[in-house]
């Protein structure tokens, strides 16, 4: 059960269902507030391990204030995590600040997912939280490619089976091996060139990481629909994902908002 504790007047509160939701990444930690079933607001912060409780409770304080929003408001928390001593402060803030115990996704929380993985306990948060809105939205087989500082590609099976998937290094870590491990190359922005064939240094290394990033993510994909004996959507999603769905010929649907939906849907199933 999902509760909040501490509130002067339980029944007005009771009324209210406004959920923050929390993805703790390697490199970001992505907010959203969904008041219902909308997402109504939604910001991202540097993810860190230095972060206290306080200072979690003014980055909410200060937020909420420039929407006009109390931290009373605040129903319900939910957070995923795939950085575990980032999470301890942001938990303690949601008890402290907004009088709410947050729904931690891990072991034992229902998802509506049934994990075919050798250890279920190793899936990232973030993948389980994927596949659980692709699931609730698609209602079929689908790959989910999250692109964050690791690419992760999930598969879900059309009986709702969590399959396993593939984890590859992030864009954003390729690119800065090239740029590590080389003399002459310096950093660059992801962009498309205006040619496959690059007629700049700066050209041709964009070529290198957004199309052959693409042609990786593209003959992965393909492997996987051979494996999976179904016919799945393909969905991108996570930071990079937009610039990147664009020059795939494989992938069908760009959602930005698919870890904080796949929150809010695994907060209302263990309400």
């Amino acid at each position: 059960m999902i509760s909040c504790h501490g509130m002067k007047n339980p029944q007005k509160h009771s009324n209210k269902n406004m959920i923050l939701v929390s993805d703790i990444g390697n490199t970001h930690t992505s907010l959203g507030l969904f008041k219902d079933d909308t997402l109504i607001l939604k910001w991202n912060v540097q993810t860190s391990k230095e972060r206290t409780t306080d200072e979690w409770g003014l980055t909410f304080k200060s937020f909420f204030e420039m929407h006009s929003i109390k931290l009373s408001e605040i129903s319900g928390v939910a957070i995923s995590s795939v950085v575990p001593p980032a999470v301890f402060a942001l938990k303690q803030a949601a008890q402290k600040y907004l009088n709410c115990n947050p729904l931690m996704v891990g072991p034992g929380i229902k998802t509506g997912l049934s994990l075919r993985y050798d250890n279920p306990k190793e899936i990232g948060a973030d993948r389980v939280v994927n596949a659980v809105a692709a699931k609730h939205y698609y209602k079929k087989a689908a790959i989910i490619i999250d692109f964050g500082t690791a690419t992760t590609f999930d598969c879900v099976s059309n009986n709702g089976e969590y399959l396993g998937g593939v984890i590859c290094p992030g864009i954003g870590i390729s690119l800065d091996a090239l740029v590590t491990k080389t003399a002459k190359l310096s950093k660059v922005e992801i962009a498309k060139p205006p040619s496959v064939i690059g007629k700049t240094t700066e050209h041709a290394m964009q070529s290198g990481i957004l199309y052959g990033y693409t042609s990786m993510v593209d003959g992965l994909i393909k492997r996987l629909i051979k494996e999976m004996n179904d016919t799945p959507v393909i969905i991108a999603t996570g930071g990079l994902s937009q610039i990147i769905t664009q020059e795939s010929e494989t992938i069908e649907h760009y959602e930005p908002d698919l870890a904080m939906n796949g929150l809010k849907i695994i907060f209302e199933k263990n309400r």
